[in-house]
């Protein structure tokens, strides 16, 4: 059906067209592709590629293996035990690339835009309340919580400390998984920390925590990405662009749905469906009322976050290769020859 309506497109584009038609044109039998998942809302254009059958219309079975974070599939990507995989940016996807474990970011999977803040820092709410807390300048001697040591939500705190005029020595910080925070600062165990949805609605509407800051606190973090392996990449590489036209279809629907910073927008309901059945989130008003995440339609990486983040993890000596960039670990020729494909998202 999707070939047959590009076939239908202005001559303009029929020379994209007839690309598509070689390049979208599925095997007979679907071709297994190993998917890394962390059952998480940022893996959502996979759920929906399955269940809208855009992965089977280029010939893809997909197959999901679960994870507990990103870190844990950069060996069996590595390895080739993975064809795809995808979570938050840490050092050592930039230590497994030194390496030579040549895997590569290919795009978008999670971002922070205006409006789309879902990932956040939170001070607790009685130091708000008695004045001791009135600014990010006041962070100064918190104990604040971060995810673990060299990830995104590290880097998103050092956001914060530089815009309240501290360094992220000024602070302690300790790690936990965003579930914890809720009773870390419950039990006033923790002053703040970087957390995201849903934890981060629901510390706000228990009362516990409020937002540490009016603004945004890192925008255009980068905060989930695509990874494709070496092999899939190179060995496999016809399928793994059909892969990609697959995901950007799906993107493009979970974009749509997306109003006013939440999951309100058409086929939403159908999306939160799919997000309750796929994920450990079983409450559709969870999905509703939470901030929702933003991912580029296009697929394009935000590049430049991506060499903040490298510079906070080597300044604190957690990436030591000085040769290793963000660029070294981005390969953006797959949504690029999607997205040719498809055309641009309409904006």
């Amino acid at each position: 059906m999707f070939i047959r309506q590009l076939l239908q497109r202005t001559p303009a584009s029929a020379m994209a067209a007839a690309l598509a038609v070689v390049v979208l044109a599925g095997p007979l039998a679907a071709e297994p592709v190993t998917i890394g998942t962390v059952n998480t809302a940022s893996d959502v254009a996979f759920y929906l590629a399955e269940t809208r059958g855009y992965f089977k219309e280029v010939g893809i079975e997909p197959v999901t293996t679960p994870f507990a974070s990103a870190a844990q599939m950069i060996a069996p990507l590595g390895a080739g035990q993975l064809d795809v995989g995808g979570g938050t940016v840490a050092a050592g996807l930039y230590n497994g690339v030194s390496r030579g474990i040549n895997l590569r970011i290919v795009a978008d999977k999670g971002s922070i835009k205006p409006g789309y803040e879902y990932s956040t820092l939170v001070v607790r709410k009685d130091l708000v309340d008695s004045g001791a807390y009135k600014s990010l300048r006041d962070l100064k001697g918190r104990k604040l919580a971060a995810a673990a040591e060299g990830t995104g939500s590290e880097s998103s705190l050092n956001e914060a400390l530089k815009k309240g005029g501290l360094k992220f020595s000024d602070v302690e910080v300790v790690h936990m998984g965003f579930p914890e925070m809720l009773a870390a600062l419950s039990n006033k165990a923790i002053d703040g920390g970087v957390t995201n949805e849903p934890t981060l609605s629901l510390v706000q509407q228990k009362g516990i925590a409020v937002r540490a800051s009016d603004v945004v606190v890192y925008p255009g973090q980068q905060t989930a990405v695509l990874l494709f392996s070496e092999s899939f990449m190179k060995s496999r590489r016809a399928l793994a662009e059909k892969f990609m036209v697959a995901y950007l279809r799906a993107v493009r629907d979970y974009s749509a749905a997306l109003k006013d910073g939440k999951l309100a927008g058409p086929g939403s309901d159908e999306i939160i469906k799919v997000l309750t059945e796929r994920t450990p989130i079983k409450d559709p008003e969870v999905y509703r009322s939470m901030i929702a995440f933003a991912v580029n339609p296009d697929g394009d990486v935000n590049v430049s976050s991506l060499d903040n983040d490298l510079a906070f993890f080597r300044g604190r000596g957690l990436v030591t290769d000085p040769k290793v960039t963000a660029a070294d670990v981005v390969d953006q020729s797959f949504v690029k020859a999607a997205v040719r494909l498809l055309g641009p998202a309409a904006k």
